[in-house]
């Protein structure tokens, strides 16, 4: 499914393409499932534009499947093996071709619709938590708890040692939000008073993945400003004076995340699923906002 203009969610279309090649040090995976990240909606509306990027634009950049070819110089993986990975663009389709580092084996325990939607939201809050040094003994808040990335992100730090995680959401997920260890919260005026009533002396790290006003809430609580950060609102955390998220996806990160997901301290929620050709609603699915979990696209054979 490709772009041939920016736009709204009907300029998803079908494209036909050759099966590409892999080159040296690279693998062609037959892809299963593809994730759909807030990333692919920004590429789709041009407000992301990697340089380079040219039309027809294929989006999609996390996916699981089947190594189907192998390039020169690649012994790690063989066809038919199973595996999960990441790329900037190009997920959306039946094949991709990506770097032998940038995909790790899939763990048996994991299906490949889980997979499919795994690498880019672990990634993030790996990225996130590790800049943030939560550990052991930590009060973490995390704004936007219920999507993709909040769900993870509470369970990488109660698996990174947090010992109470404050989870932001709508009513309807706090539920949710307590069968993965966190204390749910209700977002909206009044967030820091409500965050105090459970975290008197405040918070010693704090997530958002909820946009301006949460990240404003989460500066009132923390004991340390260095300590909070934003995945969704840089303009606001830069007027706020806050530090900005820098990191880069590697397969070491996503293989530290998936032997957690093995260990059965990570697990996905899917939301919603949608084939290839559906990639339009499943795009307006992520853009309704506050939902709970991972959309994936499937690639039937």
């Amino acid at each position: 499914m490709a772009l041939r203009e920016y736009g709204d969610a009907e300029v998803l279309r079908p494209l036909e393409r050759e099966v590409p090649e892999p080159g040296p040090g690279q693998v062609r995976v037959r892809v299963r499932a593809a994730g759909v990240m807030p990333f692919d909606i920004g590429i789709r509306r041009g407000l992301m534009r990697p340089p380079g990027t040219e039309f027809p634009i294929v989006p999609g950049n996390e996916f699981a499947g089947t190594v189907d070819a192998v390039g020169a110089g690649v012994t790690e993986f063989a066809p038919g093996e199973g595996v999960l990975g990441f790329s900037l663009l190009g997920a959306y389709a039946e094949y991709v071709v990506v770097g032998a580092d940038q995909i790790v084996a899939k763990p048996d325990a994991m299906d490949f619709t889980v997979a499919g939607g795994f690498s880019g939201n672990a990634q993030g809050a790996h990225m996130a938590l590790n800049a943030l040094r939560v550990g052991p003994g930590d009060t973490v808040l995390i704004n936007g708890a219920a999507g993709g990335l909040g769900t993870l992100s509470v369970q990488l730090a109660r698996a990174w040692g947090a010992t109470t995680v404050i989870g932001t959401a709508s009513p309807r997920n706090h539920d949710h939000l307590r069968e993965l260890g966190a204390i749910p919260v209700t977002y909206g005026e009044g967030l820091a008073e409500r965050v105090r009533a459970i975290a008197p002396e405040g918070v010693d790290a704090a997530l958002d993945a909820a946009g301006a006003e949460a990240l404003r809430a989460s500066v009132e609580v923390a004991k340390d400003r260095s300590r909070v950060m934003t995945m969704v609102d840089d303009e606001e955390a830069e007027r706020l004076g806050l530090p900005l998220l820098r990191g880069t996806r590697t397969a070491q990160r996503l293989a530290e995340a998936t032997d957690l997901y093995a260990k059965g301290l990570l697990r996905l929620h899917v939301r919603a699923t949608y084939p290839l050709e559906q990639a339009a609603s499943a795009h307006r699915e992520v853009e309704s906002g506050h939902g709970r979990g991972k959309v994936i696209l499937t690639v039937a054979g």
